[in-house]
């Protein structure tokens, strides 16, 4: 496979393979966020090396991304979903209907329309309920955390420790507004965020190089928390041994997952941020949300969504 490509060298692979048809150097500019010059600059040296051909990604430009494919999308879906009561007493929160669509239902759609057909669903409260996904998606695959009530979900994610290379790590209550925030492709790991300038949720302080810094509540100019990341071969493999070290440790399963690389042991890690936008992805966090965003809700007072 030779030498691994360089980041903007990724960038506009990445760009072409997803656009599917050739780009000019001023969309490429666009989209990568690269430079007029330096475009142009990478075009010239891709074609050289025989990875773009005629404006599209060639086979020899497929076999230097492949290192980079997502292999899997993991849903930690084993939650109570406490603040969307009463709703979720009867039903998991991914799977509340939404406009008419299932929670859950739009981020496998974004997934499989990225190319990620592997995915697993980390699944505990009423978790036969799951099981009707089946219908619509017969290759998904379930991974049971029944001590999901007596932990944080560090232990969903320890129950799936083996299947975090190359893999999203997604909440599985989203409501996705533009699926292409999957994408087929990352260069390295990352966690997706929306800039704020002022928040009081859990957020990442940012470095100019985009290294996020550390994950805590409240903050100024900072990356407010989207719950999707990507992990690459090497953290996916250094994530897994981290969350049994951890876990392990007194106190340990009190902890949410994303704690172990963004607070625990954060000097094992290097993450950057992916930024994203409202328009993009919203969370639900509450059930006046809820009834803000589907007002079928309002009159909702129990039994079936």
């Amino acid at each position: 496979m030779g030498a691994a490509i360089t980041q903007k060298e990724f960038d506009v692979l990445a760009a072409l393979s997803e656009a599917g048809r050739p780009l000019s150097q001023r969309e490429l500019a666009q989209m990568t966020g690269h430079s007029l010059g330096t475009v142009n600059t990478l075009v010239r040296r891709l074609g050289e090396q025989g990875l773009i051909r005629d404006g599209y990604v060639s086979e020899e430009g497929f076999e230097k991304l492949e290192p980079y494919r997502v292999k899997r999308i993991v849903f930690m879906a084993a939650g109570f979903g406490a603040r969307l009561v009463p709703v979720t007493l009867d039903i998991p929160k991914p799977l509340i209907p939404v406009r008419g669509k299932r929670l859950i239902d739009g981020m496998i759609d974004a997934a499989l329309a990225a190319g990620i057909e592997d995915i697993l669903i980390v699944r505990g409260y009423m978790g036969e309920c799951f099981d009707v996904l089946k219908e619509k998606y017969p290759t998904i695959r379930f991974a049971e955390n029944p001590d999901y009530a007596e932990a944080n979900n560090i232990l969903s994610a320890l129950k799936v420790r083996g299947e975090l290379q190359n893999a999203y790590i997604s909440d599985a209550d989203l409501l996705i507004h533009n699926p292409h925030i999957l994408k087929k492709y990352h260069y390295r790991s990352n966690f997706l965020g929306i800039y704020s300038e002022r928040t009081d949720d859990w957020c990442f302080p940012v470095a100019k190089n985009g290294v996020i810094l550390e994950e805590r509540r409240g903050g100024l100019n900072c990356y407010r928390v989207i719950g999707i990341s990507y992990w690459d071969a090497e953290d996916g493999a250094r994530l897994a041994e981290d969350l049994e070290t951890v876990a392990a440790m007194p106190g340990g399963k009190e902890y949410y997952w994303e704690q172990v690389p963004m607070a625990v042991l954060k000097d094992r890690y290097r993450l950057v941020i992916r930024p994203c936008t409202d328009s993009d992805i919203q969370e639900i966090d509450t059930f006046s949300e809820l009834k803000e965003i589907d007002p079928s809700y309002i009159n909702y007072g129990g039994g079936k969504a």
